[in-house]
């Protein structure tokens, strides 16, 4: 290989570690059992899971989460920012569009399904069974509720309780 093309190919080679979001500077794998869970943010309702497997989804830059939610919850109209690519790793939901939350318009999305949705989609989730699904975005991840009075973070506590 001539040296021109080497050093092209080298440098090359060093920039695709760093595409979208900062280098890779550690390989990483994770088992089942080595995920951390931990309660959802507040901006989700109360119930939740989650665990980062990979960069900080309240900083810029590229991460994966995973949220553990049980049947029967949903989550109602929202926005993000940016766009989410989402895998439905176990369990099954029901996926609709648009300003209020209707059972009778969703697409159901088994174990295996996946969804692909640019920023800016107004859209809601039920959980149909016990469910893990995968969210790779690019941070920081935002949830804007359509309503605000479904926003959790905007609950008031009573008297002389803390906030969430």
């Amino acid at each position: 290989m001539k040296p021109r093309l080497a050093i092209l190919f080298a440098g090359l080679l060093a920039l695709s570690g760093t595409a979208r979001g900062g280098a890779v500077d550690a390989h990483r794998a994770f088992l089942p059992g080595d995920i951390k869970w931990a309660p959802a943010p507040s901006s989700l309702p109360g119930g939740a899971e989650m665990a980062v497997l990979y960069g900080d989804p309240t900083q810029e830059g590229d991460f994966v989460i995973r949220i553990r939610a049980p049947k029967g919850y949903r989550v109602p109209p929202h926005t993000h920012p940016s766009a989410e690519l989402v895998t439905i790793i176990s369990g099954a939901f029901s996926f609709g569009r648009g300003q209020s939350a209707d059972r009778a318009s969703v697409e159901k999305l088994p174990a295996g399904g996946f969804i692909a949705m640019p920023g800016g989609v107004l859209h809601y989730v039920f959980v149909d069974e016990d469910s893990v699904l995968q969210i790779n975005a690019t941070g920081p991840w935002k949830i804007d509720y359509y309503n605000p009075k479904d926003d959790p973070r905007l609950n008031i506590a009573p008297a002389g309780a803390a906030k969430p």
